[in-house]
């Protein structure tokens, strides 16, 4: 019809909306109608909703008449939910895009043009529609994962129920359609920032890609026995990485077998008071504190160096106290970073791209540890890798009770079953040499007929550890256990540089955790809570001497998503068991009992594991392939592989003074970086030689100086303090209990 025409418009016009190219009022551009955006992808839009954990209720399989009700207030947002034209406000309704729930209507957001003659042209501007498009944006998205028929009509349909776009019977607004092209670039800038969720690892009907909802959720309480039972399951899963790190370090500090066993009781205790500790006053997600592999290197770096090699009396205390002062000064630095502020800002800093290479290298750090002690007997250490590969890869859908027992299980129930294995080869002889006896005596080392055996007898035969004839029944392990701490400069900048690559760690499983929990991810001051916790952690962990800083367990975010457990409770629980087992000498001695080749084999498992965790976090950059992102992961991977390499070749005078596994933790002393000044001629070459440092220091200049879009380079998407500010409660599971907010009032850069 022409421009300014009163005369009405028949039924087929009037159904089929204004035509491309006709004007409206005096509004002289050409206006087309809005078409609604078909190049989405159904099967996103649907793993979307799942991820999210969100319900939709305007989805075609309801009821009826939730169905014709929610046909006019679902989509046609525009009319208000008294299904007319005109005259309806439509109140501002938000999903949330993280936890899928709607939040408190704020009132009336656009006025509506009232009165003959408007032609349902609104007064605001460009900005307020741009906005409000994008909000409808995020009401519309997973509606339109519905039904096929639903996304196929999208906002048409409504359209033609009501009349018009707009329900006031004059076709499509000229404003809001001028602002269309605009809207989808921010439309499209939204989505790769804001929805860009890792998909989960759960198979569904034989496929990748949605997690299923949790079993138990965050504050759920299913009874005594369920959590008891939930809490030693999580523990147990997370076994290869709670008790086999003294079994490197402490026969490397040359400890006995009751020295391991004690450590072993003492990283218990520690795990178990820093577990509880974090879940009340830290970031309060179920995540569990242990000894991480993080400390690891930097602990064989220091233990290795020279003054230390000669050592023969009490080498084992000596070098505990000198661990014990440099892991106390480092997390005094890692609690300064937290409790102060300073982490919130570093936190701008920290990227997926940061954050990926940096956790994968702690795990490729050991590549030239893992097999070469595992391999030392391998009858015993091939097919403990082998089985553990079919548990979790091959059985991993297989379900008993409705548990995937294979999965969930797969360390503890593999280690179980070739220790027998390794128990039966022992009883029958396997490892008996004539003239040699089987207590590896020093005697042995003497003979040359036994020689060529010792190495082979104590890596693989299930009898050499004295541990269980040693160990008391009941030890409670105490602070300054093995003496005061020895401080040294040289050592503690070692472990100050650790501790940001243990809170860089730290950042990526925080985030991971929230979003596999269906949680919106915490404020920056929720994550400096949570380091300044975990430093305060580790100090415990050096005072009680426990040989490594104390730090959240990557392998925790995977224990989470097989088991679907994320409780509170249980983790607590569960960490009253450990306490409980610390106190019982003869579990740290059964557990000391390990035959060193067997823990190696569980530790090339758990050390692939802590590479793809790492690499896992690649999924928060929308364009993880793009030649930037490839590029900085690339060459900060392989430099952090490389350099240290390079100080590593550096062997002591004689290589007969460290075992060849050891050989590359030695380059702090033989370095080949000279200054005159021995102290820091130590700190540049164990920093340079320590492939995380390296990796960490290249990928944070790389990513924060090469340009790169917000969705380029993944950045995190933390808790907006507008969408607390409407919805306080959407923080509700990171609060601090009460009588401590009222402390802590006044920190509001701990997210209290």
């Amino acid at each position: 019809m022409e421009p300014g025409s009163s005369e009405p418009m028949d039924k087929a016009e009037r159904k089929r909306g204004p035509r491309r190219g006709a004007t409206i009022g005096s509004v002289e551009p050409k206006i087309s109608a809005f078409v609604p955006r078909r190049d989405h992808n159904p099967r996103e839009l649907r793993s979307w909703a799942k991820r999210t954990g969100f319900v939709s209720n305007f989805s075609g399989e309801t009821a009826s008449s939730g169905s014709v009700r929610n046909d006019s207030a679902g989509f046609g947002l525009e009319t208000g939910f008294d299904g007319r034209g005109g005259g309806g406000s439509s109140p501002k309704i938000e999903i949330d895009p993280v936890l899928g729930r709607t939040k408190p209507s704020t009132g009336i957001e656009i006025e509506p043009a009232t009165g003959p003659g408007h032609g349902g042209v609104r007064n605001e501007s460009d900005e307020t529609v741009r906005g409000e498009s994008k909000r409808r944006r995020t009401e519309n998205e997973p509606v339109l994962g519905a039904k096929d028929d639903e996304r196929r009509d999208g906002v048409n349909g409504n359209e033609n129920r009501n009349g018009s776009g707009n329900g006031n019977g004059h076709g499509v607004t000229p404003v809001a359609s001028a602002a269309e092209p605009k809207i989808i670039d921010d439309e499209k800038y939204e989505r790769d920032v804001e929805m860009n969720y890792p998909d989960g690892e759960e198979p569904v009907h034989g496929g990748w890609g949605r997690p299923s909802a949790m079993k138990i959720g965050l504050r759920e309480n299913p009874g005594f026995v369920p959590l008891m039972y939930y809490g030693l399951q999580h523990y147990l899963s997370l076994a290869g990485s709670l008790i086999f790190i003294p079994l490197i370090i402490v026969p490397a500090m040359g400890g006995t077998d009751k020295d391991t066993s004690t450590v072993i009781s003492t990283m218990l205790l520690v795990s178990g008071m820093t577990t509880i500790l974090h879940s009340y006053f830290g970031t309060r997600l179920p995540l569990v504190q242990g000894s991480s592999f993080v400390y690891l290197a930097p602990a064989l770096v220091i233990m290795n160096a020279q003054e230390f090699r000669n050592l023969t009396e009490h080498k084992f205390r000596h070098i505990m106290r000198e661990l014990q002062g440099a892991i106390i000064i480092g997390s005094i630095f890692q609690s300064l970073l937290g409790f102060s502020g300073l982490m919130s800002l570093l936190l701008r800093l920290i990227h997926p791209i940061i954050v990926a290479p940096t956790v994968a290298a702690v795990g490729l750090a050991f590549f030239s540890y893992g097999f070469p002690q595992a391999g030392s007997c391998v009858e015993i250490s091939v097919p403990l890798i082998l089985l553990v590969l079919i548990f979790t890869l091959y059985l991993r859908g297989v379900s008993i009770f409705g548990h995937r027992f294979f999965q969930i299980y797969a360390v503890p129930l593999s280690v179980m079953i070739i220790w027998t294995y390794a128990f039966f080869l022992t009883a029958g002889g396997a490892y008996n040499y004539k003239g040699c006896s089987p207590d590896i005596p020093s005697s042995n080392i003497l003979i040359d007929a036994c020689r060529k055996h010792a190495y082979t007898m104590t890596h693989c035969r299930t009898d050499v550890s004295n541990a269980w004839r040693t160990a008391a029944w009941v030890r409670i392990p105490y602070p300054l256990q093995w003496g005061l701490p020895i401080f040294h400069f040289r050592t503690s900048i070692i472990m100050i540089f650790v501790s940001l690559v243990a809170s860089v760690d730290s950042v990526g499983t925080y985030h991971t955790a929230s979003v596999r929990i269906n949680l919106k991810p915490p404020t920056p001051g929720i994550v400096s809570r949570g380091i300044a916790l975990e430093g305060f952690c580790s100090i415990l962990a050096g005072i009680w001497g426990s040989g490594t800083g104390s730090t959240t367990l990557t392998e925790n975010v995977h224990t989470i998503n097989i088991t679907k457990v994320a409780n509170r409770r249980a983790v607590e629980l569960g960490a009253v068991f450990l306490i409980f087992f610390s106190f019982i000498g003869k579990v740290g001695a059964i557990l000391a009992s390990i035959p060193l080749a067997l823990a190696a084999s569980v530790l090339c498992f758990t050390w692939a594991l802590v590479v793809a965790l790492g690499l896992s976090t690649l999924h928060y950059s929308s364009q993880a392939a793009s030649f930037r992102n490839i590029m900085i992961v690339g060459v900060s991977l392989f430099l952090g592989l490389s350099i240290p390499a390079y100080f590593q070749q550096y062997q002591p005078e004689s290589s007969l003074i460290l075992p060849s596994y050891f050989v590359p933790y030695g380059a702090a002393s033989n370095g080949p970086l000279h200054t005159g000044i021995k102290q820091l001629d130590f700190v540049i070459n164990g920093l340079l030689s320590l492939n995380m440092v390296v990796t960490l220091l290249i990928a944070f200049v790389l990513e924060n100086s090469v340009p790169g879009s917000r969705q380029e380079r993944g950045v995190y998407i933390w808790s907006r303090p507008e969408d607390i500010s409407t919805d306080p409660s959407l923080l509700e599971e990171y609060s601090l209990p009460r009588k401590l907010c009222r402390c802590l009032c006044r920190e509001k850069h701990l997210g209290v």
